[in-house]
């Protein structure tokens, strides 16, 4: 547990805040993970008092978990506060101020739960009223993007910079406060068995893969400015890359870890035009029901060149990884909802195991779910019981929920790693801009978009092109 602290949630009234946030918050009051003289302040453009807000959040909690008795304790606490213009933030300042002096609060945490365009301007707002410094510790978090592209990012961090110093920015990725995320360095650091196998020497290839079977739906109007490349890609897949190939950290501290990443991606091997396939997708099944394209859904720019997936196969050029394949491959309107690795281990070099002249042996897959179903599962062969000589291939299983583990949201985690002051599972403005460096060539590659029916894995020619081996995710 940190330390007591005013959370100051800018853009207090929208959706992540509702949907996200105070849920999230008010699930780590009720663990006894945030003290209970901390108090939330939420701000935004609505105008709205203090007890439509609370209404407002009560209906939000409901679902979230939150027993009923806790829910009200919470909301009760809560204090909005409409800035609609420069005066609104002056009246945010005297808000906070007097909200620190009669609970006897010295520490602020603000997060920024707003859209790209407006944080810049919040930026030197909170630096004019005098947000930004305190007598205690101020701690600001950031949503991506962080940027739009290597300039904007440097821009982006030359003006948080000037109102915060980088130990104080914790750059936010919800992928990255999963647990099977933060479990992988325990599966990796932990267990001697796998360490000792995590090198090229064993491992052919490793697929990271984020497949969504929902279309982009309310968020159109900001996807089809992005994309999948720069909404996946370049920061949570990029981010997990980092975590699978990384080299042992010194200490299990975020300095040390984040320096071992940072060395990830400085080693990628320029990004160049085969080694990514883009694609958009059209009308078809999923879950049975029938879906529109891309094209036909509402906000989207008619004749979009917009690609919803991307697969890429990428290369890193040090001594533990040269020459191994990583397939990041994400996309919508996919069959199932997936986030998960799979790294597949070499066969041994001599089969001993045929079957009319064909080899029996399959490759070791070791497959990390972080979402549904978190867990591990390691896939070996084995003899089938009563056949002369028959393989099969078995996975050897852990699943939280069969162990009864009730899994934290990431938001909860991450939350309550910021108010403890540990910047671990946060993204560094040196990994921001080199994870932008690596995609600078981006705008200047003439790709093909290629399209694909909802419903299916991609398009194929990220098959043909070799950028990502489907039996990664049919056979295991």
């Amino acid at each position: 547990m940190g330390e007591a602290a005013t959370i100051i949630i800018l853009g207090g009234a929208g959706d992540l805040a509702l949907r996200k946030l105070l849920p999230a918050l008010a699930l780590a009051r009720s663990k006894g993970k945030l003290r209970e003289t901390t108090r939330i302040i939420a701000a935004g453009r609505r105008a709205l008092t203090s007890e439509s807000y609370r209404s407002q959040v009560s209906r939000a909690l409901e679902g979230s978990g939150v027993s009923g008795a806790d829910a009200t304790t919470f909301v009760a606490d809560l204090t909005y506060v409409a800035v609609p213009d420069p005066a609104g933030w002056r009246a945010l300042a005297e808000s906070v101020r007097a909200c620190e002096a009669k609970r006897g609060l010295a520490n602020r945490l603000i997060y920024m739960a707003l859209p790209p365009q407006q944080v810049e301007g919040t930026l030197h707002a909170l630096g004019a009223v005098g947000l930004s410094v305190g007598s205690g510790w101020v701690r600001l978090v950031v949503e991506k993007p962080f940027g739009h592209d290597l300039a904007s990012a440097q821009h982006l961090n030359g003006v948080i910079h000037a109102h915060f110093a980088e130990s104080a920015v914790y750059r936010i990725d919800h992928y990255l406060g999963k647990e099977t995320v933060q479990n992988l360095l325990v599966l990796r650091f932990a267990n001697a068995l796998f360490e000792s196998l995590w090198h090229r020497d064993r491992i052919e290839a490793v697929e990271i893969m984020v497949a969504e079977s929902a279309g982009v739906g309310s968020r159109a109007g900001y996807y089809d400015q992005v994309g999948a490349v720069r909404d996946m890609l370049q920061n949570h897949l990029l981010q997990i890359l980092t975590l699978v190939a990384m080299e042992v950290p010194a200490k299990m501290q975020a300095d040390a870890i984040r320096h071992e990443k940072l060395k990830v991606l400085q080693s990628l091997v320029p990004l160049g035009p085969e080694a990514l396939v883009v694609g958009q997708y059209g009308p078809g099944q999923v879950g049975g029901v029938e879906v529109a394209g891309y094209q036909a859904e509402a906000g989207v720019r008619a004749g979009s060149p917009t690609e919803t997936y991307a697969a890429l196969r990428v290369e890193i050029d040090n001594w533990r990884w040269q020459g191994v394949p990583f397939y990041l491959v994400t996309g919508k309107r996919m069959p199932d909802r997936l986030t998960r690795i799979a790294v597949r281990f070499r066969r041994a070099p001599v089969c001993l195991f045929e079957s009319m002249g064909t080899c029996m042996v399959s490759s070791n897959v070791l497959v990390v779910t972080l979402q549904p179903n978190e867990g591990f599962s390691l896939h070996i062969d084995v003899k089938v019981p009563g056949s002369p000589m028959a393989l099969r291939q078995i996975p050897l299983r852990f699943a939280y929920d069969e162990l009864g583990y009730q899994m934290p949201e990431a938001y909860e985690t991450l939350l309550v790693d910021v108010v403890r002051g540990d910047q671990t599972l946060f993204v560094h403005a040196d990994e921001v801009e080199h994870a932008w460096r690596y995609f600078s060539g981006l705008s200047s590659l003439s790709l093909p978009l290629h399209t694909y029916d909802a419903g299916t894995w991609g398009p194929s020619a990220a098959l043909s092109h070799g950028i990502w081996e489907r039996r990664l995710v049919t056979e295991v």
